[in-house]
């Protein structure tokens, strides 16, 4: 079975649209197991609006394992702007410096080329805490560099594992030979 995702650790820049306007922002991609990464993001508009986010996320090769598909969910927290609209007084509420929280969904699309990732997704967020709408969906462009490749990251791991298995083993010897001296 192929496994989306050629890199171990990518970091870049996102930028990301929505209704309230256009954020820029900072992205980190870490995989902690094969297809599954966890990202963080950092964004901000520079005026009402910064957020951060966590999301762990599933990749699924499309053609070959430099170009997948991925989805996620994941929470995020900031300081936003809301805009409550109040129909008896035909009157909109907008309130700054709103402290959120929230649920994040994404899904989207990457290709990893000459050590660097370009990825398009869409990203909705469920607003449980400071922030009117509720709902708010962004889509994003990100480029990020590959600092750590997938097979580099594959190689220290196995090394890792090799070194557990051979101090197992060492210590059953080791148990083994202290059980026999002991008879």
């Amino acid at each position: 079975m192929a496994i989306g995702q050629s890199y171990g650790t990518s970091g870049g820049l996102r930028l990301a649209n929505n209704d309230q306007g256009r954020m820029l922002g900072l992205t980190v991609q870490q995989r902690i197991e094969k297809g599954l990464t966890i990202e963080g993001i950092i964004q901000s508009d520079f005026s009402y609006n910064t957020t951060a986010h966590a999301i762990l996320e599933r990749h699924r090769p499309l053609l070959t394992k430099r170009l997948n598909y991925y989805y996620g969910a994941g929470v995020s927290m900031g300081i936003e702007e809301s805009r409550q609209k109040v129909p008896e007084s035909m009157q909109i509420i907008q309130t700054y410096g709103n402290g959120t929280l929230g649920v994040d969904l994404i899904g989207g699309v990457e290709l990893t080329l000459l050590g660097i990732n370009f990825s398009l997704d869409y990203k909705p967020n469920i607003n449980i805490v400071g922030r009117e709408p509720w709902y708010s969906g962004q889509v994003g462009i990100s480029a990020r560099s590959v600092l750590v490749k997938g097979n580099k990251q594959n190689k220290k791991k196995r090394q890792r594992n090799r070194q557990k298995r051979r101090a197992n083993q060492d210590g059953f010897f080791h148990n083994l030979i202290d059980s026999i001296k002991n008879k």
